[in-house]
């Protein structure tokens, strides 16, 4: 090993990597919700490679030829019969199909919790808004990847709830028909939707979400960790750090030891996306058939981190829409388009509003900021309201009613719940800002 990297020292120079081989992490096991973000991004790029290779992006009629008894010898779409022959005829192919599934669902949800956990304790304030930002264009971005991938299959439920996604994007104003036709080839499905929703999913989305996942990291390295306020001064091997002191991040060195650390997060984020895939079955192809134009499935919804959107349209008004110098502003513009844009517009302008004038190097604790800890439990309610509205037909089939009656609670819900959630949680915390957090914020700016 001395050898290896002596050779390699001589040729490129090693040493101006030291100074990152020394940077601090502090140790905390919450801040490892990025990287578990980061390795199911790695396992979405090698499964996705692997799927890639043997998944044909065409609705031409082919003929069946596998394991399925009910397809043998039908014409089947290419699309539709290579995920059926990835799922029942490829060795070790249906654990990949999950491996791959789940990892999207691990991806999205270590991204939303990594969000959150930075937002309650204030990690997005000055000089940090720039990193949030990024952060939610990530998301963004990992939600769009998991739609344009759910449409592949060709099935008759994958084309029915990306038909919704077709149905928003038409409704835009102006540009819609544009839209609509630049990604769904026109209206959908046609010939080329399926070829441009995969070009979009294994090139276009996974090359911006690269480039962000490098942007973001680029700036944490120049900004530095954020690090929770400390209880003293404290002994490191570089001597005495103050207990004030925010232009030094106390911390695991980012070789060997946290390198050891991010090993084992990766390998933990491995084996619970291959427990995942080994238990829990994805979506059955082989049950929804084919797509077909004169018929629709029972149940259409989307997966659970697009429910919110779905809610947002149930909920919506029918009579709710107008028309303005010529433009008509539908339902779905209003419910799908406006209001969910503007959703992610507010959690993009949050750190812009909650502004500080100084530098903050510590995060916070949330039981001390009332009126952020109150907007973001306002917000998870509000979330967590529109998404079970996206299942009022399950909700009114489980309480024996219609769904009118279940819309009608549910739209006061929205409005209610997260109003009493955050005057609950505003007046639970004291109302105002305490000394103990002026004090803390102060002491990390200095």
């Amino acid at each position: 090993m001395g050898r290896i990297e002596n050779w390699l020292d001589e040729r490129f120079e090693l040493e101006v990597f030291e100074p990152y081989l020394g940077k601090s992490f502090p140790a905390e096991d919450s801040f490892l919700l990025g990287e578990v973000a980061l390795f199911s991004f790695v396992i979405l790029v090698i499964t996705g490679s692997f799927l890639g290779l043997l998944y044909i992006p065409s609705i031409e009629s082919v003929t069946y030829h596998g394991s399925v008894v009910r397809y043998q010898g039908q014409e089947l779409p290419a699309a539709f019969a290579s995920v059926l022959q990835i799922t029942y005829d490829t060795p070790f192919g249906m654990f990949v199909r999950r491996f791959h599934h789940w990892a999207a669902h691990l991806f999205v949800a270590a991204i939303a919790l990594h969000m959150l956990r930075v937002f309650f304790t204030g990690s997005y304030r000055k000089p940090r808004e720039a990193n949030w930002a990024v952060g939610v264009v990530l998301a963004a971005l990992a939600m769009l990847a998991a739609y344009t991938g759910y449409s592949l299959p060709f099935d008759e439920f994958a084309t029915t709830a990306t038909s919704i996604g077709y149905n928003l994007a038409g409704s835009i104003p102006l540009i819609g028909d544009f839209l609509a036709k630049l990604v769904f080839g026109g209206d959908y499905p046609t010939n080329t939707s399926i070829p441009r929703l995969y070009f979009l999913h294994v090139f276009v989305v996974p090359v911006l979400i690269t480039l962000f996942i490098g942007l973001h990291m680029a700036i944490l390295v120049h900004q530095k960790h954020t690090e929770a306020e400390r209880d003293g001064d404290v002994e490191t091997t570089r001597g005495r750090v103050d207990r004030d002191d925010d232009g030094i991040v106390v911390g695991l060195p980012a070789f060997p030891n946290q390198t050891a650390v991010s090993a084992v997060v990766f390998f933990l984020t491995v084996a619970t996306t291959s427990l995942l895939a080994g238990f829990l079955p994805v979506h059955n192809v082989a049950e929804y058939g084919p797509h077909d134009p004169a018929s629709t499935p029972a149940v259409i919804m989307p997966d659970w981190f697009l429910m919110w959107v779905y809610g947002f349209l149930k909920l919506w008004p029918t009579w709710l829409n107008f028309s303005v110098a010529g433009l008509h502003f539908s339902p779905e513009f209003l419910a799908g388009v406006v209001l969910s844009g503007a959703v992610f517009l507010a959690v993009l302008a949050w750190p812009f509003l909650d502004v500080h004038e100084e530098n903050v190097h510590f995060t916070a604790d949330p039981l001390t900021r009332p009126r952020a800890t109150a907007v973001g439990v306002a917000g998870v309610l509000m979330i967590m309201v529109a998404s079970i509205a996206g299942m009022n037909n399950l909700l009114a089939d489980l309480v024996g009613m219609g769904t009118g009656p279940i819309n009608n609670a549910l739209t006061a819900a929205l409005i209610v719940w997260p109003l009493a959630g955050a005057l609950a949680t505003y007046y639970a915390l004291g109302g105002t800002e305490t000394t103990t957090d002026h004090t803390e914020t102060h002491r990390a700016d200095d």
